[in-house]
C-alpha cells in the first residue's frame, strides 16, 4: 500500500505491478494520477482486474496521463476514433502483436504507452508477455553499456504498415489486411540505444525487433547480428512476465520501458481488445 491508498503488488516476474483498490470508471484525483505515473515509471507496466469501463470512461482514464494518439493504421471502435480495436475472430489464423515489439518507436516522440482493455477473451490462452528494458539494461556488462551509450538506432514504420510489408507478414496469412492507410507509413526516426526514462530517470535499452531497422552509421551486415544478440538478451526469462487476461482486465504499459508479445494459442476463439495510446516526448540519452 502506498501513501495514496493504492495497493501496489509487484508481478513477481521481471516487469510490471498489480494495482488494486481502485475503480477506474471514477475520476482520479491528481494525487492518484501522480502515484500511478510514478509506479508506471518504476515497474514499466500496471495491471488492473475487474474494471467495468464504458468507452468514454476508458478515454477519460487514459487522458489523465497525456494527449491521446489517434492511431494511423488500426481500425477504430465505431464512434470512438481514440480507441483502436485489436481483434482476432475464431476463423482467423494470425493475431496482431505476435512478435516482440514496442509500439511507436518509429515516431520522433514515441508514445508514452497504451491502456489495453480486455472486452472478450478466449476460455484459455491469449496471454501477453512483457519484457523490462530497465532490467535488460541493468544486466548488461559495464563494457557493453559503454559501447551502447555511443550508438543510435534507426526505426521505421514503412516495412510493417507500408506498401512494402509483404516480407514482414510472410507466414501470417490475412494479417496485413487488418491494417489500413499504408500511404501514411512514412515515419522514420533515430533514437539513442540507451535512453533515460522520462518519468523515473532510469536508463533503459531502447530497440525492438519489429521497428528497429539498423544502427546509425553501420551497414546491415554489422548491425543485424549485433541487434539480434541484444534482442536475445532482452527476452531472458528473468526480464519477463506473462499476463493472463479476463474480461475487464487492463494492462497499462510504458513503451519506453517495455516490450510486449501476444501469444497466438487460442485458435477457434474470439479475442477483442480496446487500446488507447498516449502521446509521449522525444527521448534523450
Amino acid at each position: 500500500m502506498n501513501g495514496n491508498g493504492l495497493s501496489i503488488t509487484p508481478s513477481g516476474g521481471g516487469v510490471g505491478a498489480f494495482v488494486d483498490g481502485i475503480d477506474l470508471s471514477q475520476p482520479l484525483s491528481d494525487n492518484i494520477t501522480g502515484a500511478m505515473r510514478a509506479v508506471l515509471g518504476d515497474h514499466g507496466a500496471l495491471f488492473f482486474r475487474d474494471q467495468d469501463l464504458t468507452p468514454d470512461q476508458h478515454i477519460a482514464f487514459a487522458g489523465e496521463f497525456g494527449p491521446i494518439n489517434i492511431n494511423r493504421f488500426f481500425p477504430a471502435v465505431d464512434g470512438y476514433p481514440e480507441i483502436a480495436e485489436v481483434c482476432k475472430e475464431p476463423e482467423q489464423e494470425s493475431n496482431i502483436g505476435n512478435r516482440w515489439h514496442s509500439d511507436h518507436s518509429y515516431d520522433a516522440a514515441p508514445a508514452l504507452g497504451s491502456v489495453l482493455l480486455a472486452r472478450e477473451t478466449p476460455p484459455q490462452g491469449g496471454d501477453t508477455l512483457f519484457a523490462s528494458m530497465f532490467r535488460a539494461y541493468d544486466s548488461l556488462s559495464d563494457g557493453l553499456k559503454k559501447t551502447l551509450e555511443q550508438l543510435r538506432a534507426v526505426h521505421s514504420s514503412r516495412h510493417v504498415f507500408g506498401r512494402d510489408s509483404a516480407a514482414y507478414y510472410k507466414g501470417r496469412p490475412g494479417l496485413a489486411e487488418r491494417f489500413s492507410n499504408a500511404d501514411a507509413a512514412v515515419q522514420d526516426s533515430i533514437h539513442p540505444l540507451i535512453v533515460r526514462h522520462p518519468i523515473s530517470g532510469r536508463q533503459a535499452l531502447y530497440i525492438n525487433p519489429a521497428f528497429t531497422v539498423g544502427i546509425e552509421g553501420w551497414d546491415n551486415g554489422e548491425s543485424a547480428p549485433f541487434l539480434s544478440m541484444l534482442y536475445e538478451h532482452v527476452v531472458r526469462p528473468e526480464h519477463t512476465y506473462r499476463y493472463q487476461w479476463a474480461p475487464g482486465s487492463i494492462a497499462f504499459w510504458d513503451n519506453r520501458a517495455t516490450w510486449h508479445y501476444v501469444v497466438n494459442d487460442y485458435h477457434g476463439s474470439r479475442r477483442l481488445m480496446h487500446r488507447i495510446t498516449i502521446e509521449g516526448v522525444p527521448l534523450e540519452a
